[in-house]
């Protein structure tokens, strides 16, 4: 597959239903079948993992880590550092269909995320991602991409329905409290529990303020993951009020002002992209 041929996969509309929007509103995700081609995940998923392998700076054993390094390779930001990986990013394709979730005219990426889980990696806690976000509301959602077929064994991305509208547990930082506390609530509080495999080509969207997890990888293979996390065109900056914001503001906000919108360098607008629609 040539380069253009996979670029222009990556921004024909996806035929987005209205039920779709509705369970993602009701539900705070959705598991969306056959959104990226097997021959534009195979072209573009090779180029990430190799980014991910030269860009990924953990390297102890996995028993030497703690439960949040041993739940993947990390790596943030990687569209600033190879043009296909941007290309890829930069897809009207899920643009748009994270601004239809959202009902939004337009959105940012706040930035993109490489999460791969080792074969032996551990579980990735419970938790919600805006926790880390230091948005002034609730307009963001993560675009959940495995670059392969993920079996159950491999540890699929896991949500509990609903669980967008609870606040409890949004003060937790991933770890195994988080783990803990969060998985209690969301049992007690009787949100579903959707731990299922993803098809090849198949991805998610999750709101901000959803709760998920992750099991381990039991297998031999790695579960390599791409997710971008976009933000409506319009949401702004708050005072960040925890370590975590506070390293987020510094990471994809240096150049905005607190109550300004995020419009920095980091934030580009992904949808719509003028001449790419």
């Amino acid at each position: 597959m040539s380069t253009t041929t996979a670029a222009l996969d990556l921004h024909s509309p996806y035929p987005l239903t209205a039920d779709q929007i509705a369970r993602f509103r009701r539900d705070g995700f959705v598991k969306l079948k056959d959104v990226l081609s097997a021959d534009v995940l195979a072209h573009y998923g090779k180029i990430i993992t190799d980014e991910v392998h030269r860009l990924n700076t953990m390297h102890l054993p996995l028993e030497q880590r703690d439960t949040y390094s041993k739940a993947f390779l990390q790596v943030i930001n990687i569209w600033t550092k190879n043009d296909t990986v941007k290309e890829f990013c930069w897809s009207q394709r899920l643009g748009r269909i994270a601004a239809q979730l959202l009902g939004v005219d337009g959105v940012r990426m706040y930035h993109d995320q490489a999460l791969y889980k080792e074969p032996n990696g551990g579980i990735t806690p419970w938790h919600a991602d805006q926790y880390y976000w230091p948005l002034s509301n609730a307009n963001s959602v993560t675009a959940w991409i495995p670059l392969q077929k993920t079996t159950q064994e491999m540890g699929p991305l896991a949500f509990a329905a609903g669980s967008h509208q609870f606040e409890m547990g949004r003060d937790l930082v991933i770890s195994d409290e988080s783990e803990q506390r969060i998985g209690r609530s969301m049992k007690d509080h009787n949100y579903p529990l959707v731990d299922e495999p993803f098809d090849l080509g198949e991805v998610s969207f999750h709101y901000g303020w959803t709760f998920h997890r992750a099991g381990p990888n039991t297998s031999t293979q790695p579960r390599a993951v791409m997710t971008i996390i976009y933000i409506e065109d319009g949401i702004r900056l708050i005072e960040p009020n925890t370590k975590a914001r506070q390293g987020d503001r510094a990471a994809f906000a240096s150049d905005v002002e607190v109550g300004a919108v995020m419009n920095g360098k980091m934030t580009p607008v992904i949808y719509p992209t003028p001449g790419l629609v």
